[in-house]
């Protein structure tokens, strides 16, 4: 289990709803990714690398939303800058599936 935290800890941080506008390779990663460019609405175009290649291919992933941590400072990955963070959970093999809202969102908005 992970250290507590507040319930002020967990308001900073800023989890967005958004869609997958474009999906390419990225061959230089180290561990098998996708560069994903996402429209967050109001908060603009954000890139982010995914390894999530295990389960997903690049046309299902396009047009489809996902939650991101928008927040976090950008990491240098490679050549690539990814920006935010896009949540999913380990299955039991070791892959990421990810999260998805039940019902379709406004590009950009806020996780509470």
């Amino acid at each position: 289990m992970s250290e507590t935290i507040s319930f002020d800890d967990f308001l900073k941080v800023d989890i967005r709803v958004g869609t997958i506008l474009e999906v390419n390779d990225f061959p230089k990663a180290k561990k098998p990714a996708y560069q994903l460019t996402i429209d967050f609405g109001a908060l603009g175009i954000k890139k982010s690398s995914a390894q999530i290649t295990d389960l997903y291919s690049k046309e299902e992933l396009v047009h489809r939303q996902v939650s991101a941590i928008v927040n976090f400072k950008p990491r240098q990955i490679a050549n690539f800058l990814s920006e935010v963070l896009v949540l999913g959970v380990y299955n039991t093999d070791g892959d990421v599936v990810l999260l998805k809202s039940a019902k379709t969102i406004t590009n950009g908005e806020q996780v509470r």
